[in-house]
């Protein structure tokens, strides 16, 4: 049984063949390029589908900021990036207003726009960025459009933030507010690649010839396959598990056993993000509805940075991944 009640699936073949292709030859073209993320690929590719944001973490080297720009340019998207440094203000990202004089001698503000005014910002070192500078990011991840001098600026659809954070480095960094956490849809943890992927990656990227990327989408592409997302079924199982997992994830309201090292856990905001990415996900993977599997491959993405563990629970060694993973298996079957 399907909740979606707005479009039935026989009715979206129409505009699913063609959007399932396009989404095939990003897949592909973006392959040629960044070689043994096919995860970090396919989760992103879900983020844009999905209509989000995504919080790409990982040790410096490992393509976070080729991937960003190579999706920009697959995807057809105006893309800009912002190197975020401790010295960087609020008006870098959103942009500031201007006196200026007419030729009759009238003084007028004029707004100029900021790069929050693409199609697809990247964030690059987002922690680096003092807390009053991250939230300037605030109001256009969510309601997009932002405010400056009381007068409502409306930033271009579609919109995109993906911000990219490395680990390693905490000194001269700033933790990222839970509120702007929350507004990323996934985060995405980069690993090493394995031996094969590195073993090509050393032969294609120290040659002569260094491959590019090239658009096989448009913004009016992704926008359509962002509304096929939003009307595609999703069986009545599915939801059941989201709720099922996200309310686990809290402590007070799942199994005490599996929740005592909680310090606090997901709202529903969470459970969006898991229902649009599910349905992304199937997308990316050739299919037009998502499945259980869906759920336990995106359950770490979507909740490990909307839930903290208490100190006593760090202390013994627990993690996040860990208490997600238990939560997964006892729930997602």
């Amino acid at each position: 049984m399907s909740v979606t009640d707005t479009v039935s699936p026989s009715l979206l073949a129409r505009d699913v063949d063609s959007t399932l292709e396009r989404i095939a030859m990003a897949r592909a073209e973006i392959g040629a390029v960044i070689f043994g993320q096919e995860r970090v690929v396919d989760l992103t590719l879900a983020i844009l589908l999905a209509g989000g944001h995504g919080l790409l973490i990982g040790v410096p080297g490992l393509a976070k900021t080729k991937l960003v720009e190579t999706l920009g340019i697959v995807v057809g998207l105006d893309a800009l990036r912002v190197q975020f440094t401790p010295d960087l203000m609020p008006s870098d990202i959103l942009g500031s207003e201007v006196m200026e004089e007419g030729l009759d001698g009238k003084r007028v503000f004029r707004f100029i726009r900021g790069p929050i005014f693409a199609q697809l910002l990247m964030a690059d070192e987002i922690n680096r960025a003092s807390p009053r500078t991250q939230s300037a990011l605030l109001q256009a991840m969510q309601e997009h459009h932002v405010t400056v001098a009381g007068a409502r600026h409306d930033l271009p659809s579609p919109f995109h933030v993906l911000a990219t954070q490395n680990p390693l480095e905490q000194e001269g960094a700033y933790p990222l507010p839970e509120a702007q956490l929350d507004r990323f849809l996934l985060q995405v943890d980069v690993s090493y690649p394995d031996r094969a992927a590195e073993r090509r990656i050393l032969i294609e990227t120290t040659g002569d010839r260094d491959a590019k990327p090239r658009p096989v989408m448009t913004s009016d592409d992704l926008l359509a396959a962002q509304r096929i997302v939003r009307r595609a079924p999703i069986g009545e199982r599915i939801v059941e598990a989201i709720l099922d997992l996200v309310r686990a994830a809290r402590p007070g309201e799942g199994d005490p056993e599996l929740t005592k090292g909680i310090g606090w856990g997901p709202g529903p905001r969470a459970a969006q993000a898991l229902m649009l990415a599910a349905r992304a996900r199937a997308l990316v993977d050739g299919r037009l509805s998502p499945s259980l599997e869906d759920i336990a491959a995106l359950a770490e993405p979507a909740l490990k940075h909307r839930m903290a563990l208490t100190f006593a629970a760090r202390a013994e060694g627990e993690t996040t991944t860990a208490v997600i993973a238990r939560l997964v298996a006892k729930f997602i079957q």
